[in-house]
């Protein structure tokens, strides 16, 4: 099975931003949202050898857990159907009458939704809580929430080939840390990795320097994660959050998303304003997709 989807070369794109501009930073976007129109941005790297481990070992099914709004569950259900697993989405709380954008796509891809109370979700990572999904679904491929796990970290270093020059700074969304981790093993020690947390409290250093370890790539010491940009947390967002990304948009023709993308790129600026991104470096930003996202805010 081929499982080469996406475009051989994304764009790297120059962003003439004021902020930028007054600071001669080189700034650049790494449009990782143009890599396959459903399966979006980092996502695709993320469950790309996923998919060949499952087929590799015989399995038919796809089984992951996610939010009502999740990239991941849209990008999982995309993938199902593109390469011909039954795929199966256990959604955090109660359903609900009428599906979302998010969940609506993901059943007409032919993702069969299953709603987990919130109490039980706790304990999705559990043994026995799989074991009875699997006397339930019988055997399937199990991708975690949010689809960080070696496979996911070993397909997130394959972004750094698509990176065919150095800079002094990338920047990046961070959510589970499973793409921040691919990128600073794949970039081996080029640059400074900045990741921008989506969530609130200062907790996803530990788990990026976890799976370094976890990879044997603990010697990597060229990134921290910056956790002052999560305008309250995850999915949480403030009224200067949705004007810059509707500026951004209508100014610059760039789309980004409420929940990952515009709070990264917000704070990237904000840091260059401020000094904390020398003046004069070259900066790329890396576009990590979860557009289909915009929806649920209005966008």
């Amino acid at each position: 099975m081929n499982f080469s989807v996406i475009n051989e070369r994304l764009p790297i794109e120059k962003l003439l931003h004021p902020i930028a501009e007054e600071n001669q930073v080189d700034l650049r976007i790494l449009r990782l949202d143009k890599t396959h129109p459903k399966i979006s941005g980092n996502k695709w790297f993320k469950l790309k050898h996923n998919l060949m481990q499952a087929n590799k070992e015989g399995f038919t099914s796809l089984l992951t857990f996610g939010g009502a709004y999740s990239n991941h569950i849209y990008a999982v259900a995309a993938a199902a159907n593109l390469f011909g697993f039954r795929s199966i989405g256990l959604i955090r709380g109660e359903a609900q009458q009428s599906l979302n954008p998010t969940l609506q796509f993901a059943q007409e891809q032919g993702m069969q939704l299953r709603y987990v109370d919130r109490t039980s979700y706790r304990a999705k990572d559990t043994p026995e809580f799989l074991e009875r999904l699997r006397d339930e679904f019988g055997h399937f491929y199990f991708i975690p929430e949010g689809g960080t796990n070696t496979q996911a970290i070993r397909g997130s270093q394959e972004i750094a080939a698509h990176i065919p020059e150095s800079f002094d700074y990338y920047c990046l969304p961070v959510g589970t840390g499973g793409t921040m981790a691919g990128l600073i093993t794949g970039l081996q020690n080029r640059g400074q990795v900045v990741g921008f947390s989506a969530l609130k409290g200062s907790f996803l250093a530990g788990e990026v320097n976890r799976l370094l370890e976890y990879c044997g790539a603990k010697h990597h010491h060229n990134w921290f994660v910056q956790n002052n940009y999560h305008f309250g947390g995850y999915a949480k967002v403030k009224p200067e959050l949705m004007q810059f990304i509707k500026t951004m948009e209508d100014e610059f023709d760039l789309l980004l998303d409420p929940v990952y993308t515009g709070k990264m790129l917000y704070g990237m600026l904000d840091m260059i304003h401020k000094g904390e991104i020398k003046k004069g470096s070259k900066v790329l930003a890396i576009h990590t997709g979860g557009l289909q996202g915009r929806v649920g805010f209005g966008l």
